[in-house]
Order: structure tokens, then C-alpha cells, then sequence
């Protein structure tokens, strides 16, 4: 499942009238080259959220053949992650990996995750330093709360929010109840800081981290300069040669 409904404002003046997930680093598109990465990994339903621009999406999955399934989320403009998710319900059965159409990694994260022997998992990096990092705290080895103030956690955080997880149907349906609660009140609910840390409390969240990790998530400017001249030539380099990281 691929979260990729948004309007992406602080990029304007980069993206062409076209949704995030259609920037190109290297010959294709950031979205094609996850989609790459995940029939390499052994997945071969890809579901993608679409909203801004979903026009792109569409020629996207006609070109793909049947391996990508789209779902709308028609309030993209005044809505929040969450629901983007929430929109995509009746399509999804069971377990499926969850990530962000801006982010651009390793191919070992996804392995990660689909290794990882529990049911609901997500990743974790080390520091990265690319400013907006989502910090994570952990109680027992489980998701206890996240936070952009890394001073506002109880302990020091475990790691850096990398956007990947894994969501078995249970967490999915308890994060879909949670989520309509929230729905009653407003839209804005987002599917990690909000959703994924009540769920946590409710039900154990594994947070795998792999320390030296290389990836990025593209929001600014800012992260598209230190994606494009350092994250994804390292990548490249890294896949190349056949560099593997290590977790903790």
C-alpha cells in the first residue's frame, strides 16, 4: 500500500503539475522505482491512494498491467494520511507493507520488515539529520509515542521514523476503528503519529532499527537537494556494490 494522495505545497516550483511521487532522480519516476523494489522483494499487488493529480496514477497503472490497484481519496485537500488509509479498506485482506510514495531507500528496509518475525513492525533508522525527522519512543521494545521534538518523548528516542511498516489485518482494523472516532471530529488524523501511536498502546508495535540505513523523504526543497546529491547516489553506489546495512 502506497500513500500518495498528497498535494505536495512545499515542493511548488518542482513539481510540474504532478504528484511527489512523479520526481525523478534517476530514469524513472521516485513511485516506479518502489514499485521496482517491491516486485523485487516478491510483492505483486501494489495499492495506491491517489489524490493530487491522479491522473499520473492512473497512466501509471495501465502501464503496469494489473500489478498496481488504485483507490481515491476525493477529500486529498482538507483530510489527513489516516484517511487517505481509511479510503483504502475494502481493498485490503490481509497483511500488506505500508509506505509513502516521497521516500526514496534501500531495497534491504523492505526486506527488513518482511523478515521481521513480528506481526506488526515499524522501521526505524539512526540520525539522519535531514531536518523534520519524526523521533520515536519505545517502552518494552514497542511503539510508545513519536514526536518531531525529540524533547518531548519520556526517554531518548530509539530511532528515526523511516515511513516503511508492516500492518497485519488486525492492527489495520483497530487502526480503521480508532481512525472513525477521530473522523467524527476532523479529517486531520495522520496514520503514524496519531493513528499508529493509540494503536500501540492497544496492541504491540515492533520497531526494528537499521542503523545505517540510507534513505529519504521528500517534503521541501531541502530534502530534495539532500536526496538528489547524497541519499540516492549512495543508494545507487550501495546497490552496486552489493553493500548490505546492519541493525541494531
Amino acid at each position: 500500500m502506497i500513500l500518495a494522495a498528497g498535494r505536495g505545497t512545499r515542493l511548488a516550483g518542482h513539481l510540474q503539475d504532478c504528484p511527489k511521487g512523479f520526481l525523478r532522480l534517476g530514469a524513472q519516476p521516485i513511485i516506479e522505482e518502489s514499485i521496482d523494489r517491491l516486485l523485487a522483494a516478491a510483492i505483486s499487488d501494489v495499492v495506491i491512494v491517489t489524490g493530487h493529480c491522479a491522473g499520473h496514477y492512473q497512466e501509471l497503472a495501465q502501464r503496469r498491467g494489473g500489478l498496481v490497484r488504485l483507490v481515491h481519496n476525493p477529500r486529498y485537500a482538507d483530510s489527513g494520511s489516516m484517511y487517505s488509509l481509511w479510503c483504502a479498506r475494502e481493498l485490503v485482506q490481509g497483511p500488506f507493507l505500508l509506505l509513502e510514495s516521497d521516500l526514496v531507500y534501500e531495497p534491504h528496509a523492505l526486506q527488513r520488515l518482511l523478515d521481521e518475525p513480528a506481526a506488526d513492525a515499524i522501521l526505524l533508522s539512526g540520525p539522519t539529520g535531514a531536518g523534520d525527522e519524526v523521533y520515536v519512543e519505545l517502552r518494552d521494545g514497542c511503539l510508545f509515542n513519536m514526536s518531531k521534538q525529540a524533547a518531548a518523548l519520556g526517554s531518548p528516542p530509539a530511532g528515526e521514523l523511516v515511513g516503511i511498516s508492516k500492518i497485519s489485518a488486525e492492527l489495520f482494523g483497530l487502526m480503521c476503528a480508532i481512525a472513525e472516532r477521530a473522523f467524527a471530529t476532523s479529517l486531520h488524523f495522520d496514520y503514524e503519529t496519531d493513528c499508529l501511536v493509540a494503536a500501540g498502546r492497544e496492541r504491540p508495535i515492533a520497531c526494528p532499527v537499521v542503523a545505517g540505513l540510507v534513505w529519504g523523504e521528500i517534503d521541501d526543497p531541502a530534502h530534495l537537494a539532500r536526496v538528489r546529491q547524497t541519499v540516492y547516489p549512495e543508494i545507487l553506489r550501495r546497490t552496486a556494490s552489493g553493500v548490505a546495512v546492519t541493525r541494531q
